[in-house]
């Protein structure tokens, strides 16, 4: 792709503030934000998803939206009880695929493009989980889960419901399916038996069988279809089971005979990202034998020539965890990765592996594609000020094709400055502080600290920040909010991902209070109102801050870990804890009490509220529990509030309503004083 040299927005961003309000919190979360992106491969058209909050069926609905020559985008796919995702165009851009579930699990959808209902491709009873058109635009490649085991139907009629731990799952394999674009419009007709003896269907359609592509003891992760259309690479593992990825490896399938010949077989994880554009070479990323700390280093990427086996390594200095997407175009790779709060397109040279930017993109690019020729680009991305927006370069410029961003435009929306400080240990950690609209430098703030999870997840500039923290309406309030990217945070390299290591809790308690104290030598915060909150690590972060420190005045412990020792036996990702803390609990149980908040319960006396969903696999609810029980046997202020049916994240907007609430009260009557009722009926605040 060449060089983008300059900018054309199609439409504003924020850049007034007439009549500006305080969103109430519903409106925060119905936000309409856009995800999966792709072009066709002449560059005419541009297909994207859209999420919006459907209230009255308690869900976030995604559809497909669709700009035509860069004209303003229009909604494309109307899904009444499910979402519609992952759009594709064929090679020859008549047509577009998707993913939908219209009451028989996720199939494939066709649709003309020159006009026309979506017609079905598939009618699988165990759904679609990914597909590809072929090159040819003649078929799919498509995985989809294989039938569930009749004996496991048996055996529960007789001896009711069980499971045998990480020994039941089932695999998925690659199937075929043909592609007739003559299909009538559309598919779904009325059927019926004819008058006779034979009893045959009349007036039926039939859908092309699928042509199954891959058996046997292993489940297929990802694929990529070659250029030429001859074979499939895909990454496969031997269960689908959450720590078996350690096991990954890479075959390739030639379609013509169905041989799978196995190519990348590492003792840890590999997967494929993309083939070259003559199909000669496929690209990888690969913690090669890496088994005891592929959590927190760098994944490596490769090149194989898939003739000669032949390897050599690319990106060799780009020091950031090489996961994600990759696109091999005719001028290059492209792929985007964190880099401190900002996340760049970087080129990379297929032939000497070194990297570079590509310039004058958003500061933030996440989901991108290109056109067949490499010469056009759509992309997801956004600056520090913006909600993420839809663009389209053409050459030399870039199109905004979106206009997310002006449903914020009569807010009073967060100001972001990033900021550093030095650690306890001198290193230096990165933050982001909000600041309300009218803020004035001669007063001091009380100050809320949000900590991300992960650890290596990451927080960067934003208008709106959230999730269940009203962070726009407590700006309002008058204060201000702290995004420390403590060690083990992405988009500062491995050393910095590493600095954790058998040292979780403590060096990050020390990045919180640090950050802190670099606030108040500047004169900026009231220290006799904080508070500090946080999900998943950040809530891990916040019950450490709470049993180990009294500078807060309250804190919010969401989905976060009290104990290693019972979080190790009970979550889903062993692996997580073993790699981290460099042991198990029964070989050092010292390190599993140093970094563990229950450890100090005795020394804690911060009021805290813990958030926790009722069926959470990742951080196990028993979690909650310890503390909630050690903090009352303190005699601590404490509240535990459990979602009925969530996981590990809230992810409906009526419950994400009530989590906001929730913390909007605790924080209010510890900080500010007040006593906030949760209202009924259409209260607002």
């Amino acid at each position: 792709m060449k060089r983008i040299v300059s900018i054309f927005f199609s439409l504003t961003t924020i850049t007034t503030y007439g009549q500006q309000h305080v969103p109430t919190f519903e409106e925060v979360i119905s936000l309409r934000s856009v995800g999966g992106v792709t072009i066709s491969a002449d560059g005419n058209n541009i297909a994207f998803t859209v999420q919006t909050t459907d209230w009255s069926d308690n869900r976030f609905d995604s559809e497909i939206w669709f700009s035509k020559n860069g004209e303003e985008p229009f909604q494309l796919t109307r899904t009444s009880k499910g979402s519609s995702m992952s759009p594709a165009f064929s090679p020859d851009g008549k047509w577009f695929a998707f993913l939908t579930d219209r009451g028989n699990k996720n199939q494939i959808f066709a649709m003309r493009l020159a006009g026309g209902e979506p017609v079905a491709v598939t009618k699988e009873e165990e759904g679609i989980t990914s597909f590809a058109w072929h090159p040819d635009g003649s078929r799919f490649i498509f995985v989809k889960p294989e039938k569930e085991d009749k004996q496991k139907k048996d055996r529960e009629k007789r001896y009711g419901a069980f499971e045998a731990d990480d020994k039941e799952f089932t695999l998925s394999h690659l199937w075929s399916v043909e592609f007739n674009p003559k299909l009538p419009d559309p598919v779904e007709r009325p059927c019926y038996e004819t008058v006779d003896s034979l009893k045959v269907k009349a007036g039926c359609i039939e859908l092309p069988q699928p042509t199954r592509l891959t058996e046997g003891d292993f489940t297929v992760i990802n694929f990529r279809i070659s250029p030429d259309g001859t074979h499939v690479a895909f990454t496969h593992q031997p269960d689908p089971l959450i720590n078996t990825f350690f096991k990954a490896d890479i075959s390739i399938l030639e379609l013509a005979s169905k041989k799978v010949t196995a190519i990348v077989t590492n003792s840890s994880s590999d997967m494929v990202e993309a083939w070259s554009p003559d199909s000669k070479e496929i690209l990888y990323t690969t913690n090669l034998s890496d088994v005891t700390s592929n959590y927190y280093k760098n994944s490596l990427l490769f090149v194989m020539n898939t003739t000669t086996r032949a390897t050599r390594q690319l990106a060799k200095n780009l020091d950031e965890d090489l996961g994600g997407f990759f696109d091999w175009t005719p001028d290059g790779i492209y792929t985007t990765q964190w880099n401190k709060t900002k996340r760049p397109m970087y080129r990379i040279d297929p032939n000497t592996g070194s990297h570079s930017v590509e310039g004058n993109l958003p500061d933030q690019v996440f989901g991108f594609s290109f056109s067949g020729d490499g010469k056009q680009l759509t992309l997801a991305g956004r600056n520090g000020d913006q909600l993420t927006e839809i663009y389209h370069t053409t050459g030399s410029s870039i199109k905004q094709i979106t206009s997310m961003t002006a449903q914020v435009t009569n807010w009073k929306v967060a100001q972001s400055e990033v900021i550093q400080w030095k650690s306890k240990d001198g290193t230096t950690i990165e933050g982001v502080l909000h600041k309300p609209k009218d803020y004035d430098p001669t007063k001091k703030y009380p100050l809320l600290v949000m900590i991300h999870g992960g650890p290596t997840g990451i927080d960067t500039p934003t208008p709106v920040p959230g999730y269940v923290y009203p962070i726009l309406q407590w700006l309002d309030k008058g204060c201000l909010v702290l995004r420390p990217n403590y060690r083990g945070s992405a988009g500062y390299g491995e050393a910095f991902r590493s600095l954790n290591v058998k040292n979780l809790g403590v060096g990050d308690m020390w990045d919180v209070l640090s950050g802190i104290d670099y606030l108040d030598k500047k004169g900026m915060i009231d220290k006799t109102k904080m508070g500090s909150m946080g999900w998943s690590q950040g809530g891990y972060i916040s019950a450490f801050l709470t049993t180990n420190t009294d500078v807060f005045k309250a804190i919010s412990v969401g989905a976060g870990i009290s104990n290693w020792m019972t979080y190790y036996v009970n979550t889903d990702i062993h692996p997580f804890t073993r790699q981290y803390l460099k042991s198990t609990p029964w070989d050092d149980e010292a390190i599993y009490k140093k970094t563990s908040p229950i450890t100090t319960i005795n020394k804690a006396k911060t009021p805290t509220l813990v958030q926790h969903g009722e069926l959470d696999r990742r951080v196990p609810i028993a979690n909650a529990y310890e503390l909630v029980q050690g903090l009352r046997d303190k005699g601590v202020p404490c509240e535990l509030i459990v979602y009925k049916g969530f996981g590990h994240g809230i992810t409906k907007p009526k419950e994400r309503l009530a989590a906001t609430w929730h913390n909007w009260q605790w924080f209010n009557r510890y900080i500010w004083g007040e006593e906030v009722t949760l209202p009924v009926g259409d209260s607002k605040k």
